[in-house]
């Protein structure tokens, strides 16, 4: 039952994320190569999803909704292997299902929120979804490792979140979740679909970098 429960948790966050902050970045026309009111909406709108979900789901699942996340959360131990692929699956079905009803409203041919390649180069886009991720999943594994930030962790991961957009948008659209990229990119299809896989690779990447780090420098002076 609690499986189900988590598994149901990580399908809704997920689908809202896509839904709201994909869909925020769709009506509002955020284009990365134009720093405008759009793009600060965009960001703001994938950091308060954040929030909204931190504080309704996370006591059921943690509020992972995002692979990256949950890699860095086993690599430290924090949830079992059957664990991590329940949250794998309920996380691509959620993002899914929310581009799908994402396109139903708006259309299909809007950007619908896809990540593209910055300058059209592999190397430069893993590169900065890598750095762009381990930032993210740092401070998350770092913040709901302490109790004194237990209550204000929500409010942490979601302003970090914002900050990971206003600074990454210019470059790929910023992803740091490949299944947020996943919905999007199978409905976009073209170079949405054909580059994904850099947004599904840096990622995991960056968010296993990121628990090495964790249980290397922070988890470990905690300990002392």
């Amino acid at each position: 039952m609690d499986n189900i429960k988590k598994f149901c948790a990580e399908f809704i966050g997920t689908f809202v994320l896509v839904l709201f902050a994909c869909g925020t970045a769709t009506v509002v026309g955020c284009n990365g190569a134009e720093p405008n009111g759009a793009y600060i909406l965009t960001a703001l709108a994938f950091g308060l999803v954040i929030v909204a979900m931190a504080y309704s789901i996370g006591n059921v699942s943690g509020c992972h909704i995002n692979p990256a996340v949950s890699i860095g959360v086993l690599l430290t131990g924090g949830m079992t292997v059957t664990e991590f692929f329940l949250y794998i699956i309920a996380q691509f079905a959620g993002a899914t299902a929310g581009a799908a009803v994402l396109g139903a409203l708006v259309g299909f041919d809007t950007s619908l929120g896809a990540n593209g390649l910055y300058d059209n180069s592999i190397i430069k886009s893993l590169i900065i979804e890598c750095i762009l991720t381990f930032v993210f999943v740092l401070v998350i594994l770092s913040v709901t490792s302490k109790k004194k930030y237990e209550k204000f962790a929500g409010l942490i991961i979601g302003f970090t979140l914002t900050l990971v957009h206003i600074f990454g948008i210019y470059f790929t659209g910023t992803s740091v979740n490949p299944a947020r990229s996943f919905g999007p990119a199978i409905f976009k299809g073209g170079d949405a679909l054909s580059s994904y896989w850099v947004f599904l690779v840096a990622p995991l990447v960056g968010g296993a970098l990121a628990a090495v780090v964790f249980k290397a420098l922070i988890k470990s002076k905690d300990a002392e």
